[in-house]
């Protein structure tokens, strides 16, 4: 592979067609009454190529985006052109972007991701010898940026050889010793989607069409439930104070509409292992025991000596808490599996103190 390249730019999809493909398209349903959407892309993505180059849908519902660019792309008369026959070779620093990147690149694609264990502090993690290879031979390298993983940024450094690198930090313009953990936020979820797909596209050019349906099934289907749940909360909550024992719940919580009000000097110290104040240990304490939170959401891989206070005082107050965690836990779930579950947890705990 080349040097290293920045990815942040989508490319605009390009059709092409196929005799091949549209033979194969007539054997496929079409959308309708009870085959559902997620059906048809499933059987789209499972047949292949030869259906991403030539399907042709009899009818298409126009709020349906993913099945419209499959038919779009069916209503070219371009060659067809052959997929590459070989797979691109990922490095993800941590699994949670591993986990997307697996699912967006489906076959095309293998994925291995650094941090699995969710034991593991992504912050101190040292790499091995062996990680040093993998992302040695890696055609695509996705580190997380503005020092969260510095060991991987060190790594790739001491390689100028090694493939492609999508920086998230540096995509999404955060400042180095912002807050890192964008993968709790949709937005920037979204903008990762979309470069990860399109450095897909730009190391295997024949299998854009495949690449493109996998992201529309991926933000459309898969994150489905994901993104219903965020709406959900919002509209049922939105304004609710709540506490919480570091800033991975910074990132999550604009989005759910929720009101955090724990001292952001208190979060970043959790975070990253400094001191706490003691004005913020009071001022949290009062917040508990005076119930001006309705809920404590806390990441239960980091509960410091002060969180587990904070959890008694919440235990003794009656106030309901709610779990969240760093990496995948546990380990062998999916990004969208992982964050419903947590999602879930939340809208219990606010349900418990809210009484709706």
């Amino acid at each position: 592979m080349g040097p290293r390249t920045a990815v942040g730019t989508v490319l605009q999809s390009d059709q092409a067609g196929g005799q091949a493909g549209r033979d194969r398209c007539a054997q496929l349903p079409s959308p309708g009454p009870g085959r559902p959407p997620e059906l048809i892309m499933r059987i789209v993505l499972d047949y292949g190529d030869d259906v991403l180059r030539g399907i042709r849908f009899a009818a298409v519902p126009a709020t349906v985006a993913f099945v419209a660019l499959l038919a779009a792309s069916c209503a070219s008369t371009a060659p067809s052109r052959a997929g590459s026959g070989t797979r691109i070779t990922v490095v993800a620093a941590e699994n949670f972007w591993g986990s997307i990147a697996a699912q967006l690149g489906g076959a095309r694609v293998q994925v291995h991701s650094l941090i699995t264990s969710p034991n593991t502090d992504p912050h101190a993690y040292e790499p091995t010898p062996a990680d040093a290879r993998t992302i040695a031979e890696a055609d695509f390298v996705i580190e997380n940026g503005i020092g969260y993983d510095p060991w991987a940024s060190k790594m790739l450094a001491a390689d100028p050889t090694h493939g492609r690198v999508l920086d998230v930090g540096r995509l999404l313009g955060a400042r180095d010793g912002g807050n890192p953990h964008f993968w709790y936020d949709p937005a920037d979820v979204q903008r990762v989607i979309e470069a990860i797909t399109a450095a897909y596209r730009q190391l295997d050019p024949a299998d854009r069409a495949y690449f493109t349906a996998r992201s529309s099934w991926f933000t459309s289907v898969a994150l489905s439930r994901y993104h219903s749940l965020i709406s959900t909360i919002r509209a049922e909550y939105a304004g609710t104070p709540v506490g919480a024992s570091e800033s991975i719940f910074s990132m999550l919580a604009p989005s759910l509409g929720l009101d955090l009000v724990t001292p952001s000097s208190f979060l970043t110290a959790i975070s990253e292992g400094t001191d706490v104040s003691s004005a913020d240990k009071q001022l949290i304490d009062s917040q508990i025991t005076t119930h001006r939170i309705k809920i404590y959401i806390y990441n239960s891989q980091n509960t410091t000596p002060d969180v587990q206070v904070q959890l008694h005082e919440c235990r003794n107050a009656g106030i309901p808490t709610a779990t969240i965690t760093e990496t995948l836990d546990p380990a062998g779930d999916t990004y969208q599996a992982w964050q419903v579950s947590e999602l879930l947890g939340i809208q219990r705990a606010l349900r418990k103190a809210t009484g709706h």
